[in-house]
């Protein structure tokens, strides 16, 4: 049997319209050879995502999504198909999130923990993360912010930087490295002294050794003896105080016992003070005495006679 032209180019068209429609379906997100699960999630907005937009769990594609409907509250119905082998908890969520920074969208599945599993035509709770645009905004406003401060700092300081203060801060500068090099050759100096000392200084560590060594051997002793001094110093102190008040109560007491016999008349010195006829005597003396003298000046051969040839005294 002879097939005409007409056949085969029919024949051809067929095919043609068929591998046509299985594309435009799997473009879609249909797949018509083989099965797979559906699942549906609403969304307020669902910018940037379209049919055949992959659905995600941890970076590895599960599925695609298949169609999007336009609810009458205003939500959309996201349609997505998933490969029958992978089993999809109940409590999934379902993100909507930014792929890349044009705004392209993905599904994707963050896994829920439940052993209940989610079945053909179940709807999943849906979730809607910024775009990575609205998100480095926040962050883009606080670098415009901060460039702005650091804009007026350097300003600030590139007017305060005169050439006076520049000169003065280039010499501080030269003034530090001085300085850093003078302690540099300081501390080779004393490096230099104290490699060329060593071994006096390992002679008098080794003494200090010997001689804490000393000390801790003898602590005993040594708290010993100075307990023993306390203890004598203690016992001085206290008789060199005690015998000091002891006689120093002594002399007040005799002060005490002679100022009483003085005040009440006894001896001398109390009859002196206290009896006035002892004074009048005194002083008659005194003035007798004192006559007598004037007499004596006046006639001393009435006192005193002397012959030089012997003659008789009269």
């Amino acid at each position: 049997m002879k097939i005409t032209n007409e056949t085969k180019v029919g024949a051809l068209a067929a095919v043609a319209i068929a591998v046509l429609i299985v594309g435009y379906s799997y473009l879609k997100g249909n797949d018509v050879f083989s099965r797979e699960n559906e699942f549906y999630a609403k969304y307020d907005r669902v910018d940037g995502l379209t049919a055949s937009k992959p659905v995600l769990v941890n970076g590895y594609q599960i599925g695609r999504v298949s169609q999007l409907t336009l609810l009458p509250n205003g939500q959309i119905l996201v349609q997505f198909k998933v490969r029958p082998e992978f089993s999809i908890p109940k409590n999934t969520v379902a993100k909507l999130e930014s792929t890349d920074l044009l705004g392209g969208k993905a599904i994707v599945f963050q896994l829920g923990t439940g052993s209940d599993y989610a079945i053909n035509g179940d709807t999943l709770n849906a979730n809607v993360q910024k775009d990575l645009m609205q998100q480095v905004e926040p962050v883009q406003k606080k670098a415009e912010q901060i460039i702005a401060r650091m804009d007026s700092i350097l300003s600030s300081v590139n007017s305060t930087l005169n050439p006076e203060f520049q000169r003065n801060f280039d010499r501080s500068f030269a003034s530090i490295a001085r300085t850093l090099e003078n302690l540099e050759k300081t501390s080779k100096t004393v490096d230099g002294l104290v490699s060329g000392q060593s071994s006096k200084i390992s002679g008098i560590m080794s003494n200090l050794e010997s001689i804490t060594a000393n000390f801790k051997n003898n602590n005993e002793k040594i708290s010993a003896i100075m307990n023993n001094l306390e203890k004598v110093s203690d016992d001085v102190a206290r008789a060199n105080f005690a015998q000091t008040i002891n006689e120093a109560n002594k002399a007040v007491a005799d002060l005490q016992t002679i100022v009483s016999k003085i005040n009440s008349g006894t001896g001398t010195l109390g009859q002196l003070i206290n009896d006035e006829r002892m004074y009048n005597n005194l002083n008659n003396a005194a003035g007798n005495l004192d006559k007598l003298m004037i007499d004596l000046k006046a006639n001393p051969k009435r006192y005193v006679s002397f012959s030089v040839f012997g003659g008789k005294k009269e």
